[in-house]
């Protein structure tokens, strides 16, 4: 319990006063390891909100609240926008991303081509990608 409120905090204050989000290529990245691309699946954990077309991770349990869902329309600060965020399987694009733990999926996301990385249409904040 205490990691995941150190996590939340160290998210928060990456965020900063000015709204601080991440680089477009970590979060295409980010958007892959959580929504999945081609033949590669979304994540297990990912679950639909009750709000239409919102999602949120249900491996950090945090639960379906606002400021979890992973993406929302690009005017709004989504949980995938903060520069400072783990992912509690270790994923690719996230700040505890760890390439030596052995997982199909990942290894899969990790042998993508850069360029199609590229295209993953996303803005910061944007809704879910084509």
């Amino acid at each position: 319990m205490f990691s995941k409120m150190v996590s939340f905090a160290m998210a928060l204050a990456s965020r900063g006063f000015s709204d601080n989000k991440i680089d477009i290529p970590t979060k295409q990245l980010r958007v892959i390891s959580c929504f999945g691309i081609d033949n590669i699946p979304p994540c297990e954990h990912l679950r639909q909100s009750a709000s239409d077309g919102k999602h949120y991770c249900g491996a950090c349990k945090c639960g379906d609240k606002k400021h979890t869902w992973l993406l929302k329309s690009s005017e709004e600060y989504s949980k995938l926008d903060y520069p400072k965020l783990n992912c509690p399987i270790f994923m690719p694009g996230f700040n505890n991303y760890d390439p030596n733990l052995k997982n199909t999926r990942k290894e899969q996301i990790e042998s993508l081509d850069p360029e199609q990385i590229k295209y993953v249409q996303v803005t910061v904040g944007n809704a879910l990608p084509k």
